[in-house]
């Protein structure tokens, strides 16, 4: 054989070597499985089997609503909560503090984008990252920090459907151990849309392209009763009160049950609204998952629209009868 014969001969082998080395490698890579993708609900059994991802990210908002003795409520930290018992690994999302802003008279002012983004990064969460978030009463606190994850523009966040309570009622342990995750960067891609501010609200007074959402109890819209400055509603708002969302065990109710409580145009300019912007993000977390495509939560709500007399309210003094 010839030097040049044993060389083609060699090469020969090395191609058909390569080849199947190439073959190995997409059958290995075909074998496996994609991770499953993650819906913006989570069921507890769902946050048992991945509780131990290690990309997954899970944070107690909880804020605890009390009465101060003099009739009124106020809204308390929710970190002896927190203390007392939280799911493992879960880390502690202050909308009383790091998620707030310290410079807004509101009691929870929106943070800047990137206030917001070094508070999340600071609790571990990144780019990469998925994020269940709960709280101990009707999902509204947590679907806060769901709603401004996403107007920051990060997407893989979910609602742990029925909070603490559905965690331990499926055998869920809980743990008093602190919690401290390594610091992430997690990368700002803002979506100014999802939040409106009170101008745009005074503008869609009368405009029949969108669609005004008051999430508190009927009584309040209604006038009846108020913890604002004014009492009733913003004109032309619907009542979508955000205890309808759930049913008797704090879970959302199905998308079909969703659907019949609230009939507008999916396509349509939608703003939510309640008293401090926390209602109002479960009612809007519902209408997006019901297919609601342009939704807004008016973020400063009744506490900086009823202290401007300038602003507008309905009272139903006919229902009041």
């Amino acid at each position: 054989m010839t030097i040049i014969n044993r060389l083609m001969r060699l090469a020969f082998i090395a191609v058909l070597a390569a080849l199947a080395g190439c073959a190995d490698t997409q059958d290995s890579e075909s074998t496996v499985p994609a991770a499953p993708e993650m819906d913006t609900l989570v069921s507890a059994q769902w946050l048992k089997e991945h509780i131990d991802d290690p990309n997954l990210v899970v944070l107690d908002a909880t804020v605890i609503v009390e009465s101060d003795g003099a009739g009124n409520m106020r809204s308390v930290n929710g970190r002896a909560n927190y203390e007392a018992g939280h799911i493992p690994s879960a880390g502690f999302a202050d909308l009383l503090g790091e998620l707030s802003s310290a410079e807004s008279p509101l009691q929870f002012g929106m943070p800047s984008p990137e206030e917001f983004a070094a508070a999340m990064g600071a609790l571990g969460v990144g780019d990469d990252s998925r994020v269940v978030i709960y709280d101990n009463m009707g999902s509204s606190w947590a679907a806060r920090v769901w709603w401004m994850l996403r107007w920051i523009g990060f997407d893989q966040a979910a609602l742990l459907d029925g909070g603490l309570n559905a965690w331990t009622a499926a055998g869920g342990e809980l743990s008093t151990e602190p919690v401290a995750r390594t610091p992430r960067t997690l990368t700002v891609n803002l979506r100014p849309e999802l939040i409106a501010d009170q101008e745009e609200v005074r503008g869609s007074i009368d405009n029949d392209a969108v669609t005004l959402v008051d999430a508190l109890p009927e009584i309040h819209y209604r006038g009846e009763w108020t913890m604002y400055d004014q009492p009733g509603h913003i004109p032309g708002a619907v009542n979508l009160p955000v205890t309808s969302l759930f049913n008797e065990t704090g879970q959302f109710h199905t998308d079909d049950v969703l659907s019949t409580l609230f009939d507008g145009d999916r396509e349509a300019r939608t703003i939510t609204y309640c008293g401090g912007g926390i209602a109002a993000s479960a009612d809007a977390f519902a209408l997006t998952r019901l297919g609601f495509t342009d939704v807004a939560i008016y973020a400063a709500s009744l506490e900086e629209w009823t202290a401007n007399p300038e602003n507008p309210m309905d009272v139903n003094l006919e229902d009041m009868e």
